[in-house]
Formats: structure tokens, C-alpha cells, sequence
């Protein structure tokens, strides 16, 4: 009898899936409604626009990882972060479609900046 679920009640694994389901609605539809960056938008800029809904705004994380002072991404090279920006990783959709190179140099000397670099 132990095993049995009230009905009408969910389930921890349902409760589990639909949280998922949910964080991947809200990062697509965040990706695919952010519209084009202004072409000469500054780093910080460019930030709030494409990356503040998931790192957060002062880039202590949110959805995605943190980016500041102290974070996995202070300790990558360079090229990591302009890589996975321009590619994705994992949740994290690209935005080669959104940037071009000049605006991928701004935005990646902007987190420089602010992880103390």
C-alpha cells in the first residue's frame, strides 16, 4: 500500500519532468525573442540584452552558471568563452545568428572586465 500515489497528486519525478520542461521553454523562448543587438551596442550592452535572463545581471548566475568574480567562466581561456557563446553548450543556445565578430569582442571584454581581468 506504501507504494501507491494519491490520485491527483504528482509525483516527485513528475514534479521533476515538468520543472525541466519549463526551464526549456523559458530559455527558448528567451533565445528566440531577443531580437539583433544594436551593431555598436557596448559589452554591458549586450549583456543585459542576451545573457542577463540567465546569468543573471550582475553575473552571479541564475538559470545559467555564474560568469563573475571567482566563477568557472573567469578561469577559461578566452577562446572557451567565445566559443561557447557563438556555439552553445549544454541549455545554452548559440548566438552566431545575433552577434558578429565585433560584438563578440565586446561582450567577452566586458566579462573580462568584470571578473577582474
Amino acid at each position: 500500500m506504501s507504494n501507491l500515489i494519491e490520485v491527483g497528486k504528482p509525483s516527485p519525478h513528475t514534479i521533476d519532468v515538468v520543472r525541466r520542461f519549463a526551464a526549456v521553454v523559458f530559455l527558448v523562448v528567451s533565445a528566440c525573442s531577443v531580437g539583433r543587438v544594436a551593431d555598436d551596442a557596448a559589452g554591458d550592452e549586450i549583456y543585459g540584452q542576451l545573457c542577463a535572463t540567465c546569468h543573471g545581471a550582475d553575473l552571479t548566475g541564475r538559470i545559467g552558471p555564474a560568469l563573475g568574480p571567482g566563477s568557472n567562466a573567469a578561469s577559461r581561456p578566452r577562446e572557451f568563452l567565445e566559443f561557447t557563446i557563438m556555439h552553445g553548450r549544454g541549455r545554452m543556445p548559440s548566438f552566431s545568428s545575433s552577434l558578429n565578430d565585433e560584438q563578440l569582442e565586446r561582450l567577452v571584454s566586458y566579462l573580462r572586465e568584470e571578473q577582474g581581468e
